[in-house]
């Protein structure tokens, strides 16, 4: 008989002994042999805090659904294969036989109502290990932030070291980091010019791709690089070397709030565009005088011609006057 084997593991799982990939792979394909099972495909989950998610569980439902010939699956047991109840119905779903090695336990259509009933218990069980795990895992991470250590993976400038579990300086990238708050904080470069310039002088991210705006608006807003961080919505002093000094960050957010600043807007007047000058032909501008009087004159351009002012309700009256006399002719 045909079957494809399933193994699992968390990141603070593989810190115990008996949960590694490698020794659920062991007693699966040992007890594959001795069962006279010929495994066909093997399906490998390995969580961790920066990947969440089991996209081999995935790939396995879709490869069963693919290949209707194949409907036995070993697993070490219940909350290796089950990380919730969706999981078991999607897998009941397929009228699949399942063996659970270390719970010596086989399941299939043709089980017991009692076995399923047990077995529906130990899922919701393992459902309960896991909420139960990502808590202490939560709690460990805010422990960590407490202590000053930031508890994610490194910002760009910083790199992770594996042995100390602290955030060193990365040397090649922090100058250019420092750089653009320093380039920022004059107010006299965008944050498309600030990303262009890094760019230019080869920093990328950490997957190698070109930094975006978006990406250096992120960091300029990060308060990681002047010593503190976030985490779970409160700031945290940190261990970590700072690659800037907390003035320099304010400035930037100084420099961040005059560009998102309202432009003042040009006064619209109502002749603007519209008139020249009778004597040497400029065009006519207007400007206010003491807040709300508004004079219309010549821009002057070709030399001073020596025409008035005139205030903008004299000037109304005239056009009013022009436009009456064409009705009339009319």
């Amino acid at each position: 008989m045909n079957c494809i084997i399933y193994a699992r593991v968390s990141s603070k799982e593989q810190e115990a002994e008996g949960y590694s990939i490698p020794s659920q792979l062991k007693l699966l394909k040992e007890y594959a042999k001795t069962e006279g099972l010929k495994i066909i495909k093997e399906f490998v989950d390995v969580e961790t805090a920066k990947q969440a998610g089991r996209s081999n569980f995935n790939k396995m439902i879709k490869f069963l659904e693919d290949t209707p010939s194949i409907k036995t699956i070993l697993c070490e047991k219940t909350d290796r294969l089950y990380r919730n109840f969706r999981d078991y119905v999607t897998i009941d779903e397929l009228d699949l036989e399942i063996h659970l090695v270390k719970e010596s336990e086989v399941l299939n259509k043709d089980s017991k109502s009692h076995q399923k009933f047990i077995h529906g218990i130990k899922v919701l069980m393992a459902k309960n290990y896991i909420d139960n795990l990502s808590e202490e895992t939560r709690k460990g991470m805010l422990e960590k932030a407490m202590q000053g250590i930031y508890p994610s993976s490194d910002p760009l400038g910083y790199r992770n070291n594996t042995k100390t579990k602290l955030i060193d300086v990365d040397e090649s990238r922090a100058p250019i980091i420092t750089k653009m708050f320093r380039l920022y904080a004059t107010g006299s470069y965008s944050l498309q010019m600030v990303t262009d310039l890094i760019n230019e002088e080869g920093l990328r991210g950490s997957t190698g791709k070109y930094i975006y705006k978006a990406h250096t608006e992120k960091i300029l807003k990060n308060p990681f690089y002047y010593g503190d961080f976030r985490w779970a919505n409160n700031l945290y002093k940190g261990k970590h070397q700072p690659l800037i000094t907390k003035e320099l960050f304010k400035a930037v957010q100084e420099a961040f709030s005059a560009h998102n600043r309202p432009k003042a807007t040009k006064r619209q007047f109502a002749f603007a565009g519209l008139l020249s000058c009778g004597k040497c032909g400029c065009a006519i501008t207007a400007e206010i005088h003491k807040g709300k009087y508004i004079y219309y004159h010549c821009t002057e351009s070709k030399g001073k011609c020596g025409n008035s002012y005139v205030r903008e309700e004299v000037l109304a009256d005239k056009l009013g006057e022009l436009v009456k006399n064409d009705e009339r002719q009319l």
